[in-house]
């Protein structure tokens, strides 16, 4: 067996024994939420996710994006929290769309998130995210967009 083979089986083995041990589950919030992704504006798209609930502005969720983003077709944000959360969404106002993602939280979970969205204009970016408690916490930032990413 060659080295590369021998890895792979390694890696594929490692994996198997400690898939099990770990409570890895996904909610497709397009079929539990659809009235949410539908939505245009943010506040109405966070009612359909979460329903009536009141939001609790919040320092705990570190939410990092530029301020000014030169090219809104790749805007880098970087999210983290220390508190114990069952799912973030990102809502923007940009865009057709108001909900952009939703992420489920494994029990237990470092959250510690980058990834890139859309803009296709200057946008508030809000955080939702809700807590194993049931509190909705919240923060948002404001992006310029110098170029829009969606077509603009």
């Amino acid at each position: 067996m060659d080295r590369r083979k021998f890895l792979g089986v390694s890696i594929a083995a490692a994996a198997a024994l400690i898939a099990p041990v770990t409570e890895l589950k996904a909610v497709d919030f397009r079929a539990t939420s659809p009235k949410a992704f539908a939505a245009e504006h943010v506040p109405e798209a966070i009612k359909e996710m979460f329903g009536a609930a009141g939001l609790k502005e919040t320092d705990k969720i570190k939410f990092t994006a530029p301020k000014l983003a030169e090219n809104g077709g790749s805007i880098p944000l970087t999210i983290q929290s220390d508190l114990d959360l069952e799912s973030i969404a990102i809502f923007q106002d940009a865009n057709p769309r108001s909900t952009t993602a939703v992420f489920t939280i494994p029990k237990d979970a470092i959250i510690d998130y980058e990834f890139r969205i859309k803009l296709r204009k200057t946008a508030v970016v809000t955080i939702v995210a809700k807590g194993r408690d049931g509190v909705l916490y919240t923060t948002s930032k404001e992006i310029d967009v110098s170029i829009g990413g969606c077509g603009g």
